[in-house]
């Protein structure tokens, strides 16, 4: 029999996110509590100043763009504090969010644009140069590109938001009617073993759903008032807002439960350290090459970071030795979390009290979902067997947009998303994560799709065939691509070869794509009858030549 979630069922509203958000009647906090803050210009946002900036954003967007239900509008751009404003107004004139990563390079974003349909792009005055050359590729404008953060373009051809959301005459404008489990809030993009990344359709219930069920899987631990300062639990936002995880645990959440947010625009550790001590964060979401900095570095030492009651890892699987390292450092729990671009993304948390008693574990499944492991003849396995986690709950995505193939293969006809994790389940409930079926590589919590690298590199008039494979970086706690290549003919399988092939990649690929695991030559890629890379005899291949390495 399926898993049910150990938590009682929460009554999921039938509600537009602008709704769920701005139009509640049971906000325990008020209207000028700060929600979001720019450590590094003090600029913030109350509740209040949220809802109105959002609102005057949605209704220039009609007035200046005409926008319509169903227009994508997407953000190519570190985090801002602007981009929670933004995102809502888009929603509330019936958009949709389509979050890049910043670090794409133009033909990444272009693809992105053309895939999603994007009307408009967002971006910062340091991206405007890739995002004008991306949007002009994917057939948007320069008038439909804008620029949000505190720097403008001096040659007042791009326009900032601000003159958006400064039109007057648009109190004309009425909020979008959405249908909420049918209308997209969200397309954000997870990379595929086929190459190009796919658009996970998420509804507005979608997110409302997650945002529920990460505030019981907190457990009331979260608090608008109270905590290190007597103004509430403040968290640390470093984790990218164009991924569903900053998306959902840390835009949504705080803005729902009244938690002042503190923006960086992205990690650098001297800076976290420095703004945990000066603004008493309590609460952070981590990733283990965090982790293991935490645990190791010697900056740490210069810092007091005992304001920190828990910090959640998710994104990529977390070992108890850094566990125990950050603890007897710095005596800070941690806690493991689980979810997928397509779940919205939590499905599991570790309770708070559990943290030390289940380390390894990614916690117990969240309210209103099922759950099963499911073994190759997709048969369901009892607790302490190994199989395929699948999960069902109504944070489980629309689909894939533009690819019903891949919608087909990932949902069951009763409504199940086979995650292609692997893993089991203990009698108490507890969940874990031990190996993955798909051939995705985890780099820091991004998705690094090794066909796509491989496509690439065959490009490259040097090589004559790849594969590409995930290797575990112990010293980054992370996985990073390695290629193993065979070279042309008369091409020499030199160091120097090598650093060329890493080099030449490295200008045609986001960074957390980079060969970061190097080149290694081979004569011959191992294939099946059928022609597919055997990246299992890869892997073995690897693993000999680190224990090699440490004779």
């Amino acid at each position: 029999m399926p898993t049910k979630s150990g938590y009682s069922d929460l009554d999921i509203p039938d509600l537009d996110l602008w709704t769920f958000l701005f139009e509640r009647k049971d906000k325990p906090f008020p209207d000028t509590k700060v929600i979001y803050t720019d450590p590094d210009t003090s600029r913030s946002y109350t509740y209040a100043q949220v809802r109105e900036t959002a609102l005057d954003f949605g209704k220039g967007l009609k007035s200046v763009w005409e926008w319509k239900k169903g227009d994508v509008l997407g953000l190519y751009t570190p985090n801002c504090v602007d981009t929670p404003a933004i995102t809502w107004g888009t929603l509330w004139a019936g958009g949709i969010i389509s979050p890049a990563n910043p670090g794409y390079t133009v033909d990444e974003l272009a693809f992105q644009l053309k895939d999603s349909g994007a009307k408009a792009l967002v971006t910062q005055k340091a991206f405007l140069k890739p995002a004008l050359e991306a949007a002009k590729n994917a057939g948007i404008e320069d008038d439909r590109v804008i620029v949000m953060g505190d720097e403008r373009d001096e040659t007042m051809r791009i326009k900032h938001f601000k003159q958006i959301k400064n039109i007057s005459g648009t109190n004309r404008y009425r909020k979008a009617k959405v249908t909420p489990d049918k209308d997209l809030a969200f397309l954000v993009y997870s990379s595929g073993t086929t190459g190009h990344p796919k658009g996970v359709m998420l509804s507005h219930t979608n997110i409302v759903a997650n945002t529920l069920q990460i505030r019981a899987g907190e457990a009331g631990n979260l608090s608008w008032s109270g905590g290190a300062d007597g103004k509430g639990d403040k968290l640390l936002a470093f984790l990218p807002f164009f991924h569903i995880y900053g998306l959902t645990c840390l835009i949504h959440q705080s803005l729902y439960s009244g938690l002042e947010l503190i923006v960086m625009p992205k990690f650098d550790l001297p800076r976290f350290c420095e703004i945990v001590q000066d603004h008493k964060i309590t609460f952070a979401y981590v990733v283990p090459p965090v982790v293991l900095l935490l645990g190791k570095s010697p900056i740490i030492d210069n810092y007091n970071l005992s304001s920190i009651r828990m910090m959640n890892s998710g994104a990529a699987p977390l070992t108890q030795d850094l566990v125990d390292a950050v603890y007897s450092r710095l005596q800070i729990p941690i806690k493991q979390g689980y979810g997928l671009s397509e779940t919205s993304p939590s499905t599991h948390t570790q309770p708070w009290e559990d943290w030390k008693k289940t380390i390894g574990s990614v916690g117990r499944l969240l309210p209103n979902q099922t759950a099963k492991y499911i073994n190759a003849e997709e048969k369901e396995v009892p607790a302490g067997e190994t199989g395929e986690l699948w999960i069902k709950g109504p944070n489980i995505f629309r689909g894939y947009l533009n690819n019903s193939t891949g919608t087909k293969d990932a949902l069951t006809d009763d409504g199940y998303f086979k995650t292609g994790d692997v893993g089991h389940q203990d009698k108490n409930g507890n969940f874990y994560i031990t190996d993955r079926v798909k051939e995705l590589i985890k780099y820091k919590g991004f998705q690094v799709p090794p066909a796509e690298l491989e496509g690439l590199l065959l490009g490259n008039p040097e090589v004559d065939d790849v594969g590409v494979i995930g290797i575990y970086e112990e010293a980054q706690a992370t996985e990073v691509p390695r290629a193993y290549v065979v070279p042309k003919r008369g091409v020499q399988a030199s160091p120097e070869t090598s650093a060329k092939i890493v080099e030449w990649l490295a200008k045609k690929v986001a960074s957390h794509k980079k060969l970061r695991g190097g080149v290694r030559f081979v004569d011959e890629i191992p294939k099946s009858a059928s022609g597919k890379i055997l990246r299992r005899v890869l892997k073995e291949q690897a693993l000999a030549e680190q224990k090699k390495a440490k004779l």
